[in-house]
């Protein structure tokens, strides 16, 4: 019986579901018996949403890390509950904002922030997510985190709707963004809607759709994969020839071949796929984590 396949599927996900339900759609669509996610989008977000199967989810950390961009559509003049289009309306107020105002506004919330993550949000509280305990009507304090915002820019500026485009750090919430930039103005704000436009290096222009993946014979869409080691792509690179490979498949350190230290992309010397490693202070490589089979980790098509 086959394990499935191994690879990273760029999904377009629709508006009105949620990531596990797309990721459990598309874990069907290509009978895979393992599947993770590069990152969650909520059901009000539509755009890119890197799914991993099989081999792929062991390197799950570098694209929940990698920055994320997005395509952000904030209304002026209406606060929500959530900070999304979908809470209740808890204030109204006149915007009086012109686009020299918001530029500026802009300007605080680019580059190293402090954030305070939104009450109807899934971190969790002793265990319990923060939403559930909002929709309990318990107040709880919430300490601000740093994050990162690389790009914050005004595409455009019609009536009470901002277009912004964004480039934030893992952690980042684009709601509470809106809701903060429309406090800085006076007038509160809501994310009206919101798509992602990349997640690293992956970009949205090359991802396929539920619907469109659907309409495929299973054999193309396991052609849509792209091989576990692309999400590697921002790591040094180290291959190692035959008895190191060996040594290192079973856990083992062996001496790295290049002045690298820190985390790297570990490849055979055919360039197959064996893992990710770490070269410590000693020059050492160990491993991190290990593909099953080199051979098999490589997706094809």
């Amino acid at each position: 019986m086959s394990r499935g396949p191994d690879g990273v599927l760029l999904l377009d996900k629709p508006v009105g579901i949620t990531s596990n339900a797309a990721l459990q759609q598309a874990k069907r669509l290509l009978a895979a018996s393992r599947a993770g996610h590069g990152g969650t989008l909520d059901p009000l977000a539509s755009g890119l949403l890197v799914i991993l199967f099989g081999e792929a989810t062991k390197f799950a950390r570098f694209a929940l890390e990698a920055d994320k961009t997005y395509l952000a559509a904030v209304r002026l003049g209406v606060a929500t509950a959530t900070g999304d289009a979908e809470g209740e309306v808890i204030a109204r107020r006149t915007v009086h904002a012109d686009r020299a105002a918001v530029e500026a506004a802009l300007e605080r919330f680019r580059g190293d922030i402090a954030q305070v993550p939104p009450i109807y949000s899934a971190l969790k509280r002793d265990g319990r997510p923060l939403y559930a305990l909002a929709r309990a009507g318990e107040h709880v304090e919430r300490a601000p985190r740093r994050v990162r915002v690389s790009e914050l820019t005004l595409l455009s500026h019609e009536g009470d709707l901002l277009q912004l485009r964004i480039r934030c750090s893992k952690g980042t919430y684009v709601r509470q963004l809106a809701a903060d930039l429309g406090e800085a103005l006076g007038c509160g704000a809501h994310l009206a809607a919101l798509r992602r436009l990349a997640a690293g290096r992956f970009r949205v222009e090359d991802a396929i759709g539920l619907e469109a993946l659907r309409a495929l014979p299973v054999h193309a869409r396991r052609a849509r994969l792209i091989p576990p080691a692309r999400l590697l792509d921002g790591l040094p690179a180290i291959r190692l020839d035959g008895e190191r490979a060996r040594r290192f498949c079973h856990g083992q350190p062996v001496p790295a071949a290049r002045a690298a230290r820190g985390d790297c992309c570990v490849l055979a010397h055919d360039g197959a796929l064996l893992g990710v490693g770490t070269v410590g202070a000693d020059g050492l490589l160990r491993p991190e984590r290990l593909v099953a089979n080199p051979a098999s980790a490589i997706a094809t098509g």
